[in-house]
């Protein structure tokens, strides 16, 4: 998990029957009718004045219309008197952004979609460069302990600033700018450590072993998060490929790409992979096509996903022909495995493709898509719903490993003293001398 990448990161949607409706929408532009004290014959009655929406509340209209036209579920939105919701909304005093947001806000909380939310300029703007693979921070990625619910540094990213100051995998982050991080959860401490750069922010930090934190102050700039991360690694003779994916931004397919092309050759005198382990543990999720193209890349004419839109048409997805890797593969999942990396995982579970290692995914079967408002604000709405190519729902279930790994499960994935990946890497040698033999 990173500042970048909160647990319920949104994906854009790929169903091209809810981009035909989406961008078909207009701005609301409403009247209200002004009651006349006097009755009058209707003949005589003159045109009543108009009174049209101010723009803060044009913005409340909007997000209405918009979450009215594309939510996955309209029978949810009848449910809860959805026409009602905006009528409320309106009737409140809003003269400023902050009021329409607030607004916005109470409006979309009774559909009960956390999926389904508002967005406000400075997370709209940070999630957007997400997508893109940089972002304007410090450069930590974060995790949350079951045990206690503390906020932990599961690595600082190489170059970024604080990998400068010295902060350590394993660290609990205590405060940001004096904000208690269990007050503020996961995503909330992300978005806090997120800001323009050059700005600075004051975290508090704990080193692992020590029993005094440390205030320090960190200069935000911008990020690579690099999303893809390959290496090779030599197990009992053989060379094994490691390719791990934190998310799916835009830059992940290509990225990929290149990765497996460099395992399927020579390399500093170093043989071809023998054996591919894909990571995608904390992978939360991202950008649905970019996980789509991963899942092309793999998969030699298998579907992928079957997508459900708000009509309830579906729309089956396969992989083209061939692949970029055909040779012995094992994916590693946890439970920071989530919607789009959950789509690939799925995907190469039900076709036989690839076991997964390590423990249940997170269970997240919902596609949003984003809708920006005009004024730097925007939409993140669930448009889909989708499913395992052999059927399976995985909203609120995730998926079950082939391989369960023993607990505890390893706080920094790649790291030192990853046992999950030397147990994986142990399987897939396995597997690759009894193949041989056959």
């Amino acid at each position: 998990m990173s500042e970048a990448a909160p647990p319920t990161s949104p994906a854009q949607p790929f169903a091209t029957g809810a981009r035909r409706r989406l961008a078909g929408l207009l701005s609301l532009l409403a009247v209200i009718g002004l009651l006349l004290p006097i009755p009058q014959s209707p003949a005589l009655m003159p045109p009543r004045p108009a009174l049209a929406l101010s723009d803060v509340q044009a913005l409340v209209v909007d997000a209405w219309r918009l979450v009215n036209q594309s939510y996955v579920n309209p029978a949810q939105l009848e449910a809860v008197h959805w026409r009602r919701l905006r009528q409320k909304a309106l009737e409140q005093s809003i003269v400023s952004s902050s009021q329409a947001y607030d607004a916005i806000e109470t409006m979309l909380e009774p559909i009960g979609d956390p999926y389904t939310r508002l967005m406000r300029p400075a997370d709209f703007g940070s999630l957007q460069s997400n997508t893109r693979g940089t972002v304007s921070g410090v450069g930590l990625q974060l995790g949350i302990r079951a045990s206690d619910q503390v906020i932990v540094v599961i690595a600082p990213l190489d170059g970024s600033p604080a990998a400068a100051a010295g902060i350590a995998s394993g660290s609990e982050l205590v405060s940001v700018n004096g904000l208690g991080t269990k007050e503020l959860g996961l995503e909330a401490t992300a978005a806090a450590l997120r800001g323009e750069a050059g700005s600075d922010v004051i975290v508090t930090v704990l080193p692992p072993g020590k029993e005094r934190a440390k205030e320090t102050v960190l200069r935000r700039r911008q990020v690579d998060l690099q999303p893809v991360r390959p290496s090779r690694v030599i197990r009992a003779g053989h060379q094994l490929g490691v390719l791990r994916i934190t998310q799916f931004s835009e830059p992940v397919p290509e990225q990929v790409r290149d990765a497996l092309q460099a395992f399927r050759q020579a390399s500093a005198g170093q043989p071809p992979i023998e054996g591919l382990l894909l990571d995608l543990r904390n992978n939360s999720g991202g950008l649905v096509q970019a996980g789509l193209a991963v899942a092309n890349g793999l998969l030699d004419a298998e579907p992928i996903v079957e997508t459900q839109d708000r009509g309830g048409i579906s729309d089956r997805q396969v992989a083209g022909a061939g692949s970029l890797y055909a040779g012995p593969m094992l994916t590693l999942v946890n439970g920071g495995t989530a919607s789009a990396s959950e789509i690939l995982a799925g995907a190469l579970q039900d076709s036989g493709r690839s076991p997964l290692a390590g423990s249940r995914t997170y269970g997240k079967g919902l596609i949003q898509t984003l809708i920006p408002l005009g004024d730097g604000s925007g939409l993140a709405v669930t448009v889909a719903r989708y499913l395992t190519p052999s059927g399976r729902d995985i909203q609120n279930q995730g998926i079950e490993p082939d391989l369960p790994l023993a607990e505890p499960e390893p706080l920094n994935p790649g790291g030192p003293g990853d046992n999950w990946l030397e147990e994986a890497e142990a399987w897939l040698v396995n597997a690759i001398e009894t193949a041989a033999k056959q």
